[in-house]
């Protein structure tokens, strides 16, 4: 009877252990289960909150401080003696903010119509794989330029001075190596010189990233402006070739383009360089971050 006992209580305790060591196992299959279904976010789809003149759908994470300085030198056609342009310049300051890793703003001032700016951008969708699958990620910016210059025209009502931009940008990193996205937009100026100009422009923009190497990569931005049926005023589409040269804290943007303007009111709609006459400008972005 005692042996009886005493087998049974054996049998009671290595039941209770591989009980537990089952539920251990299972424990550990529904943390690595639930660790494998979080969702996969993209990453680095471009390597610059700008992809040469315009936003990328890139933004600050939270407590990120970016200063951003842009050139527009003069244009190629100028010849040896004004240096192919770079006896004039043209420049832009920036300070963007993240407010969260889905929300940044910023404040500008340019030489282009001695325009102060500044946007509001924040993140609709981020693509990611895993547990949710979005094939793109969507952001939204709406900016606000106003016009400083001394002029008597615009003195007459100071909502003259102000212009909008909104654009939703979507965009996909296909690969390591090939990134696309796609910026519908509308810009609105509240003053425009003729009666024949337009105070709403509609254009879709389009810009791509190929990485050439671990810190270099080779950038492209076109923006189709669309154009009423008889409208007499010619509008140049803006178009722009460049390199993101990438150094630690730094970000090189070199790049040519038809436009002088570095905001959306101006190089959309303002254009006025052609590439097939060489009215092009060779510029620059340098931005540093700061972690605050």
């Amino acid at each position: 009877m005692k042996i009886n006992l005493y087998i049974l209580a054996v049998a009671v305790v290595f039941s209770t252990v591989v009980i537990k060591a089952n539920a251990q196992e299972d424990l550990e299959k529904l943390l690595n289960s639930n660790i494998t279904q979080q969702p996969d976010y993209t990453f680095a789809t471009f390597k610059n909150t700008r992809i040469l003149n315009g936003h990328s759908i890139e933004l600050l994470k939270h407590k990120n401080l970016e200063f951003r300085i842009s050139h527009r030198f003069g244009t190629l056609d100028m010849g040896a003696y004004n240096l192919w342009g770079l006896d004039q310049a043209n420049i832009h300051f920036s300070l963007d903010y993240g407010i969260f890793d889905w929300l940044n703003i910023g404040v500008g001032r340019g030489t282009y119509e001695k325009t102060f700016d500044g946007f509001v951008k924040f993140r609709l969708m981020r693509q990611s794989s895993g547990m949710i699958n979005r094939p793109v990620s969507v952001v939204y910016i709406s900016t606000i330029a106003i016009n400083s210059l001394d002029d008597p025209e615009l003195n007459h009502f100071y909502t003259n001075r102000l212009s909008y931009c909104n654009q939703i940008l979507i965009g996909r990193k296909f690969n390591d190596y090939f990134s696309l996205q796609l910026s519908p937009t509308v810009v609105h100026r509240n003053y425009v010189a003729t009666a024949i100009s337009m105070n709403d422009l509609y254009a879709l923009g389009i810009g791509g990233r190929i990485k050439l190497t671990k810190r270099i990569s080779f950038n492209a931005e076109y923006y189709y402006v669309a154009k009423p049926a008889g409208f007499g005023t010619e509008i140049i589409n803006p178009l722009s070739f460049g390199f993101d040269l990438e150094t630690g804290g730094h970000v090189f943007q070199l790049h040519l383009t038809n436009s002088l303007a570095m905001i959306e009111k101006g190089f959309i709609g303002e254009t006025t360089g052609r590439w097939k006459y060489k009215i092009i400008h060779f510029g620059f972005n340098i931005n540093r971050t700061f972690a605050l």
